[in-house]
């Protein structure tokens, strides 16, 4: 079970399970992109991580479709960027937690929950997970882009 790996992967890190049981992790044969209400990066501009240092919400008159989902953002320069050149704003893994996806695995994300290493933006399950993601990012890079996109198919 996928709440299961997730909570004990938290406790045998000594985060609080209160921590670690907000929300749902997503279910196996994923779409590609992670969505929220049907919109992409949770409605969040994933541009804004990038120029504001935080997690801004989008707005439903700045958005755009790429890769046949919604993606919002706060500002007409900000879709302009992400259109100009989306693979280097877009979170990776399709937005789904970065963590979960390096363990083998899909699990939604918390916009407040993000890194950015080495130009790439990746989302968390929430932050204690990102904590877990902190400790090791380039193995866990390593072990993600080794999953990726297979962990999809479940």
């Amino acid at each position: 079970m996928l709440t299961r790996r997730l909570l004990l992967a938290g406790l045998a890190a000594g985060v609080p399970a209160a921590l670690l049981l907000k929300g749902q992790p997503a279910h196996a044969a994923e779409p590609e992109v992670f969505l929220r209400d049907g919109l992409a990066a949770n409605g969040h501009d994933p541009v804004a991580y990038f120029t504001e240092g935080k997690a801004v919400e989008g707005r439903a008159e700045h958005a755009l479709v790429w890769k046949d989902v919604e993606w919002r953002f706060s500002s007409e320069a900000n879709r302009a960027t992400f259109e100009a050149d989306p693979e280097a704003y877009a979170p990776q893994y399709g937005g789904y937690c970065a963590y979960a996806v390096s363990q083998g695995y899909t699990a939604s994300t918390d916009p407040r929950a993000w890194s950015i290493h080495e130009g790439r933006l990746y989302l968390n399950y929430n932050r204690a997970v990102r904590a877990l993601w902190a400790r090791d990012i380039p193995g866990r890079i390593r072990s993600a882009d080794e999953n990726w996109p297979s962990v999809l198919q479940g």
